[in-house]
């Protein structure tokens, strides 16, 4: 309650709970239903019974239902539920007429309720009243002839009563109105229950017309098969076939039909069949009729009928591919591959012809590699088998056409129509061919194919003219130099082959130099001419200082066998040690001091020996500072050095450096660890002091300089120390 006090309302204070913590004793709903059966609060109890004992108290208690059931009709006529439990109490009370008038007076309210009409004839079938439960199917049937239920219960009844007569008026009665396929099929087995198998086909025959589909047309063949009319279920196969049509052809059917000739050993019927199948259905409805064809063929086929079969397969599974993508060249090799098997001229030129006529839309050449081949293989085939030369000529010229050569080019089908051109012993053609595929578009495989096919002819004069075009389209080629100079060697003019040496030589940008100065090289040490070779030794030292050319001219004068091939070979050697200290070049240098003493433990004695063995350098580990790009430091990094004799000796301090770290290894351990005499800085201020501050060296067990982090030595230290 809400109290006022000076116009102001005062709100009722809400109790607050003090204690949270749960209770000690938790109740879950588990036990709340226990309790609740325990205590069986949801029980009523049952009433009272009541026994009626004279007819009096019989005729009231009647009176008191039909009253409530009055009442409750009268509350809602159109609840079905209420008409059927007053009828059904009529009947418990044996007062069938007064039933009949309750479901009389429902079916005024409802005629269309279903359950009503069902409960009302059950109640008749139930007390033996057939006239009463046929006529209510009757009218049931008239009133709602689309309810099935009415028709099986009906039939049902009246076969069960042995009524076949009626009965079959029942379904005939039924199937004028053209119901679903299990009304047909009922109506045919209540047939062969009693052995009228002209009736059941008279059923069928009106059933496949009302109801079209091919199932029911393989059921109705069935049907004959396993009645064993062979003739009449291949009729029906046959009519099936004939009434879809080319059009609606389907691929059950006709699997059904080649099944059944199979199963009565009419192989040939059930291959044209299968044939008529893979004629006339779309490719994509095809699988399985290939494989059941197959697994035929394999039961009672040939051969030569299975690898037909197979071959079929195959192509429809090409033809499906180069359908969806008609620049699968792949798909295309394969698909020609397959029917040049089979050997049909026509079809293999045809497959050709759609193939090559998809060209690549873009003037990219490697779109086009795959797509050429298929003009090479067509070329080829009209040449090796199908042995028609003029056709062959005109794929090779349309394949020309069709390039753009402007763009690119393919020099194997150059050569190849040229070569083809010979083999007609036509050889003005091919070097017409070849010509124009020079003049048209010059590449080096082209040059090369021509010059072998003279060759090959003998005629040098016309290989001669060739190299020399070629070595105007590119003269950075060495190997075109280098093979012009040896068809000069093996034709035995050397002159020429030294002219061609020389203008190699000497020009610019070559793509392999040094491949081509060897075999300059080669060629004079091979015709002796050691003069020759040393100017062409001196020539390319003045364009490059490279170690490897020191040591191969220094090889070469070894293996001179003149008188002083010893000394000049030293002479070399030396020459390039003083080239190499000159430009700075270490490991190179290292390289060539290692092949000189390998040359003088081959042809020298001791004193030469200790001669180069006192120019080897001394190899030393260092240790250097990396930076990054934005000049962080980012650690050290080792690496090795070597360190010349002729360096060391401008560089006195190194051997009192390594003096000192074997003293430092040798000193007692208490030693080292006071400070030094001569101002007692730290190794930091060592490294401040040192030449070079990002560096620091150490000598290794073979008294080696050797970079260490700890050594704290540096030059300068080193001569304050001593």
């Amino acid at each position: 309650m809400e109290d006022s006090i000076d116009g102001k309302t005062k709100v009722p204070k809400i109790a607050k709970v003090k204690n949270k913590m749960p209770a000690p004793v938790q109740i879950t709903a588990e036990q709340l239903l226990r309790e609740a059966k325990e205590r069986e609060l949801e029980l009523v109890p049952p009433p009272p019974k009541q026994k009626i004992s004279d007819p009096d108290e019989l005729a009231d208690y009647r009176m008191r239902k039909r009253k409530a059931f009055e009442d409750n009709i009268r509350k809602n006529r159109s609840l079905m539920t209420n008409w059927i439990k007053y009828a059904q109490w009529e009947e418990s009370q044996k007062e069938l007429q007064r039933a009949r008038s309750v479901y009389e007076r429902a079916l005024d309210v409802d005629h269309r309720n279903i359950t009503v009409w069902l409960k009302y004839a059950e109640m008749e079938m139930k007390n033996r009243q057939i006239n009463h439960a046929r006529n209510i199917w009757d009218r049931a049937v008239t009133i709602l002839p689309r309810a099935n239920q009415f028709w099986y219960k009906y039939t049902y009844m009246e076969e069960m009563l042995g009524n076949i007569a009626g009965c079959r008026q029942a379904f005939e009665r039924w199937i004028e109105w053209e119901p679903e396929e299990q009304a047909w099929h009922s109506y045919i087995n209540f047939e062969l229950r009693y052995k009228e198998l002209d009736r059941a086909r008279s059923i069928y025959e009106r059933f496949v017309l009302v109801h079209p589909e091919v199932k029911n047309w393989i059921k109705y063949a069935k049907f004959e098969e396993k009645n064993h009319y062979v003739n009449s279920a291949r009729i029906i196969y046959e009519r099936a076939v004939e009434f879809f049509g080319e059009d609606n052809v389907d691929e059950k059917m006709l699997l059904a039909f080649a099944k059944f000739e199979e199963g009565q050993r009419e192989h040939e019927r059930a291959r044209v069949v299968y044939k008529y199948a893979l004629d006339h259905l779309p490719k994509d409805q095809c699988q399985e009729v290939y494989k059941q064809y197959t697994i035929h063929e394999k039961k009672f086929g040939s051969r030569a009928a299975i690898e037909d079969v197979i071959v079929n397969k195959r192509r429809f599974h090409y033809e499906e591919e180069v359908k969806a993508n008609p620049m699968n060249y792949d798909a295309w090799f394969d698909y020609l591959r397959l029917l040049e098997v089979d050997g049909n001229t026509e079809q293999i030129r045809e497959t050709y012809e759609r193939a090559i006529s998809n060209v690549p839309p873009s003037k990219q050449k490697r779109h086009w590699r795959r797509y050429i081949y298929l003009w090479i293989n067509y070329a080829l085939y009209e040449e090796l088998e199908a042995e028609d030369t003029d056709r062959t000529r005109e794929v090779y010229r349309a394949a020309l056409d069709i390039l753009p050569h402007k763009v690119f080019t393919f020099a194997k089908l150059w050569l190849l129509f040229a070569q083809f051109e010979i083999r007609q012993r036509n050889l003005s053609a091919a070097r017409k061919i070849l010509g124009t595929a020079i003049g048209k578009c010059p590449k080096n495989k082209l040059f090369r194919g021509y010059i072998e096919l003279e060759l090959q002819l003998r005629e040098f004069d016309r290989c001669r003219l060739l190299y020399e075009k070629f070595l105007e389209f590119n003269p950075k080629n060495c190997t075109t130099w280098m093979k012009y100079a040896e068809l000069e060697s093996i034709l035995g003019d050397i002159d020429r082959a030294r002219a061609v040496f020389g203008l190699a030589v000497n020009q610019t940008q070559l793509d392999m130099p040094e491949v081509l100065w060897k075999a300059c090289i080669d060629f004079e040490v091979e015709q002796e001419e050691y003069d020759h070779v040393r100017a062409l030794y001196e020539q390319l030292l003045t364009r490059t200082q490279h170690v490897k050319v020191w040591i191969s001219y220094a090889r070469f004068e070894s293996a001179t066998g003149e008188d002083d091939a010893l000394v000049k070979a030293r002479g070399v050697y030396r020459s390039a040690n003083d080239k190499l200290k000159a430009s700075n070049e270490k490991e190179e240098r290292l390289m060539l001091l290692e092949s000189w003493q390998q040359f003088e433990e081959d042809y020298g004695d001791d004193e030469s020996q200790k001669d180069v063995q006192t120019m080897m350098p001394q190899k030393v580990k260092k240790r250097r500072k990396i930076q990054t790009d934005d000049g962080m430091d980012a650690g050290w990094e080792e690496y090795y050095d070597y360190i010349f004799p002729d360096e060391a000796a401008a560089q006195p301090n190194l051997k009192l450096l390594a003096l000192a770290k074997m003293w430092k290894k040798t000193a007692p351990a208490e030693d080292t660890n006071k400070p030094a005499d001569g101002g007692g800085r730290d190794d930091d201020d060592d490294d401040d002091d040192d030449d070079d501050s990002d560096e620091k060296m150490e000598t290794d067990k073979d008294g080696n300089i050797d970079a260490d982090s700890d050594s704290g030595v540096s030059d300068s230290d080193g001569e304050k120390k001593s």
